[in-house]
């Protein structure tokens, strides 16, 4: 599976060179379409940031560290590329490291690396609920297009843990999942919240493989989240106070960077059929203009005046443009396509590498959400493919 840096490079470079062409050749020509259009740059990340136990590994981080979240997102992008193999090895070595043998008994811990005497194993044993949210919704869709009822189960143990040990009832708002188990409940009335740890489509998919239990009315808190966020641009990290509402986080302040560039991709991609996507795009419109004016996404945003400062990585590039193509920006759509391939001249950034496979594989048509969450990937409709990791 893995090549040499040389031919990744060149394969990817052809890719980018045609564009979508060979993709929307497969969608327009399925009998033709035997198999399903290389995906160099899934490729390029399995050799230089998964380890051959299935670790996904941050090297800019000084523990080398891996966590829950990589091992999520790693789990997803196999399935996208219906690699069965691949997608249990990574299954594999996150239960044995990251959750004590067994998702189904325990949340993962949210990191994992070398510790502070040497010793590699578990660093942070607090979970990170995006990151079983993403877990969770890898294993009920590979249960369902894979047909293997062992991987509904284990999802459907997972999602009933999440709720019963990551959500909590706010006053005045409602039932909300935390950023995770420990931390996040700060003085008697406030909570952090993440916006960007909760995609619609994975709270949709939830609400079908357990119905009634909670998660619509999480998915309906989290809109109203958003839309209290200011002025169109999402913060990072946002305070609910009982008495007061939606506030500033008080330690990060009002500021939107990293973490909440997510926010951006998931509103992107969201189906047509989807009732709130509309409302959502066009709170996010003004991301849109920042764009168009700026040439690049800002760096960091103040989501309460809208002053922004320096200009986004090309993994920031890559994650708007679902949200430019939905609102019809061509132009700046053009723009960051151009900007994302400096992706490939680091290979080792893992963040980076992360935001261009779900935006690129989207933009590419390599998989879409249907309106109840649900996967629907390429292989299913008009190739097929056999990757295996070696």
């Amino acid at each position: 599976m893995r090549n040499t840096r040389e031919t990744l490079t060149r394969q990817y470079r052809v890719v980018a060179a045609l564009g979508c062409s060979l993709l929307l050749l497969a969608w327009l020509t399925p009998a033709a379409a035997a198999a399903c259009p290389p995906w160099p740059l899934w490729q390029s990340f399995q050799y230089h940031l998964l380890s051959e136990d299935g670790r996904v590994i941050d090297y800019h981080t000084p523990a080398q560290h891996s966590t829950s979240e990589g091992q999520s997102y790693a789990l997803f992008m196999a399935l996208v590329n219906n690699d069965q193999k691949l997608f249990d090895l990574l299954l594999r070595w996150t239960e044995n490291n990251l959750a004590h043998g067994s998702l189904e008994a325990h949340l993962p811990a949210w990191q994992w690396g070398r510790k502070k005497d040497g010793d590699w194993g578990v660093i942070d044993t607090n979970s990170a609920s995006d990151a079983d949210l993403w877990i969770a919704y890898g294993l009920a869709e590979a249960g369902r297009l894979w047909r293997r009822p062992d991987l509904t189960k284990m999802a459907k143990s997972l999602a009933r843990r999440i709720l019963k040990e990551e959500s909590q009832r706010l006053p005045g708002l409602g039932l909300m999942l935390l950023p995770g188990i420990r931390g996040f409940a700060l003085q008697a009335g406030r909570w952090r919240l993440n916006p960007s740890y909760l995609p619609l489509q994975l709270l949709r998919r939830m609400e079908t493989l357990q119905p009634g239990a909670g998660w619509r009315e999480i998915l309906e808190n989290t809109v109203t989240m958003l839309h209290a966020s200011g002025n169109g641009f999402i913060p990072d990290w946002i305070i609910y106070d009982a008495r007061l509402g939606f506030l500033p986080d008080e330690v990060h302040g009002a500021s939107g960077s990293y973490g909440a560039i997510r926010n951006y991709l998931w509103v992107g991609m969201l189906s047509p059929d989807e009732p709130l996507r509309l409302p959502l795009l066009q709170l996010m419109r003004p991301m849109a203009e920042r764009v168009k004016q700026l040439g690049a996404p800002p760096r960091n945003i103040n989501t309460k005046t809208g002053q922004s400062s320096g200009l986004g990585s090309p993994g920031f590039s890559a994650s708007l443009m679902p949200l430019l193509k939905a609102l019809k920006y061509p132009q700046e759509l053009a723009l960051l396509q151009g900007q994302t391939q400096r992706i490939l001249q680091h290979p080792n950034h893992y963040y980076d590498q992360v935001l261009a496979l779900f935006a690129l594989g989207w933009m590419e048509g390599r998989y879409q959400f249907g309106r109840d969450g649900r996967l629907q990937p390429l292989w299913k409709s008009s190739c097929t493919e056999n990757s295996s990791h070696s």
